[in-house]
């Protein structure tokens, strides 16, 4: 066995608490420094005020640092699971890190100077801008996909129950990446062809549908790890998870039918 197929360590607590290498410790750096800058902006809004929704608002900067962040730390958690050489899943993690500070800091960015972020064509910036994060959304499919294909290539390790809350997660992210990808073409599609106003009130059906799975993979690994540090046997562990699977997937159904009857 080479040092590129050696299993990632098994055991969360030894990633959450000691031993972090370079490449964890800047994600969670990064994946804490997104969340307060969502918390900040939070702030920012109690104070300026303005209207939550619509395409100019202080709710992107907010939910796509708190998403961002919480997303990029659950994910470096998550892969130490997965049986990706040291290497890789360092190199991985680091692009994805920088893609997430890519994308906030677009949204950020446009944020402050009050114009829309994603469909915003109006000026030779705004469309720098708008075609940046696209691309950015383009790598988040591969490398969070690269993870999934991973996760499904060999048995994640872990407690009991992991290894299906890891694989369910990472397949119903998968959903929420495609449902963000379908949002940014039809947003596309009506800005070309001249419905600018169309285009930023199209993405509203399938927002439940991305914001419910995009989570998957921070809350139900997180529930096997929660459920370890019990006394409940493995069998009633991988039941609850098992459950908790079904009542997500149950969830990610019903916004998928809502954006369905609503698109």
């Amino acid at each position: 066995m080479t040092a590129e197929t050696v299993p990632a360590r098994p055991s969360a607590p030894t990633t959450w608490r000691a031993g972090l290498r370079p490449a964890e410790r800047l994600c969670h750096t990064v994946g804490l420094v997104l969340v307060v800058s969502g918390l900040v902006h939070l702030a920012v809004f109690a104070v300026d005020g303005g209207p939550w929704d619509g395409p100019v608002s202080w709710r992107k900067p907010v939910t796509f640092g708190l998403s961002f962040g919480a997303t990029l730390i659950a994910v470096t958690w998550v892969t130490s699971y997965l049986r990706v050489g040291p290497r890789l899943r360092a190199l991985l993690l680091t692009v994805f890190a920088a893609d997430c500070v890519v994308e906030v800091g677009g949204i950020t960015l446009q944020a402050w100077r009050r114009v829309p972020s994603y469909l915003d064509m109006e000026t030779s910036f705004d469309t720098a801008v708008s075609m940046t994060l696209a691309v950015g959304g383009g790598v988040l499919v591969v490398l969070l996909t690269v993870f999934a294909l991973a996760s499904f290539r060999h048995r994640p390790s872990g407690p009991a129950g992991m290894a299906p809350a890891v694989r369910s997660g990472f397949a119903i992210l998968l959903v929420a990446l495609a449902t963000g990808a379908a949002m940014i073409a039809r947003g596309v599609v009506l800005t070309r062809t001249g419905h600018q106003e169309a285009a930023y009130h199209s993405t509203a059906p399938l927002k439940p549908l991305h914001g419910v799975s995009l989570h998957a993979v921070l809350v139900l690994p997180s529930l096997a790890w929660l459920l370890s540090r019990t006394s409940w046997s493995e069998q009633i562990r991988r039941r609850i998870v098992a459950a908790a699977i079904g009542c997500y997937v149950v969830a990610v159904i019903g916004a998928g039918v809502w954006a369905v009857l609503t698109y």
